[in-house]
């Protein structure tokens, strides 16, 4: 699932529950990033200080204005989905 952006400068956290992404979610295992931090989420590769992040990650230094994340991750699970369609 992809919430829709909201305006103005969200933490990604406060934006989960604002967007309704957890209502639709529920109880189903979701993987996110560490800006999920404390919503029970699964964050499965957090860095410590210090750390670099690994190379493979897709989206590490993903910078893109406005609704850009919201679009690529679109891309990203219409990717995932077809994988799965076979």
């Amino acid at each position: 699932m992809v919430g829709h952006p909201l305006p103005g400068n969200r933490h990604d956290s406060c934006g989960w529950e604002e967007s309704g992404a957890k209502a639709v979610v529920g109880t189903t295992m979701t993987i996110a990033d560490g800006g999920y931090q404390r919503t029970g989420l699964v964050i499965p590769h957090r860095r410590r200080t210090g750390q670099e992040l690994p190379a493979w990650k897709i989206l590490r230094n993903c910078r893109l204005r406005g609704d850009g994340v919201h679009h690529a991750m679109l891309g990203i699970a219409r990717l995932h989905n077809l994988t799965l369609a076979g």
